[in-house]
């Protein structure tokens, strides 16, 4: 059984598109600073890296398949080039009531089926409640990044708070049992 780190994609990896508008093509994915740094360490770490994304941009017809493979092609190579391979993406194209979409752990459960993934050895790392909720139905450690949250949001007490995700994953290679019931590891500058 293999550690892994999965990475929810638009807010973690990448720039968010503004609200109500949905990544459709490769030139709108902005890589956020260090990423591919922060990749490349969970890497060395041993973890195996996975993107998890719900992309209901799919569903609402505002993104079209095709481009969306394109996109996440693209990504994988961007990421192999500097050495911090992605091994897959996940993608819930689902608008609602499916087993896939985050909050529902089914992309975490088919990785770890398709993987032999230890999801409790795992990390989700996410900028939203439905990442957190995800990793803890699945069983995984969770860290949420703030630097992308806007506004209060009600969400399940994540294992790390971090503002962005080279900070993470200091904080993730730096953890090396499962924090005591109620403590909560924080990053530099988060809240």
């Amino acid at each position: 059984m293999r550690r892994a780190v999965f990475l929810d994609r638009d807010g973690v990896i990448n720039r968010k598109a503004p609200e109500g508008e949905y990544i459709a093509s490769r030139r709108e994915l902005i890589l956020l600073p260090g990423v591919l740094g922060a990749v490349r360490h969970l890497r060395d770490a041993g973890f195996v890296i996975f993107i998890a994304t719900n992309q209901r941009g799919i569903a609402r017809r505002r993104v079209n398949p095709e481009d969306l493979d394109n996109i996440h092609h693209d990504l994988l190579e961007l990421f192999s080039d500097a050495g911090a391979p992605i091994t897959k993406i996940y993608v819930c194209p689902h608008e609602n009531g499916c087993e896939c979409r985050k909050p529902a752990p089914g992309m975490l459960l088919r990785a770890a089926k398709e993987h032999s993934i230890d999801l409790q050895a795992s990390w989700v790392v996410g900028d939203s409640a439905t990442d957190i909720q995800a990793g803890k139905q699945a069983g995984c450690r969770t860290a949420l990044i703030h630097s992308t949250v806007v506004g209060p949001v009600e969400i399940e007490q994540p294992d790390i708070e971090a503002i962005d995700l080279p900070d993470a994953v200091t904080l993730i290679l730096g953890t090396e049992a499962v924090l005591p019931e109620g403590k909560v590891q924080t990053g530099r500058n988060a809240s």
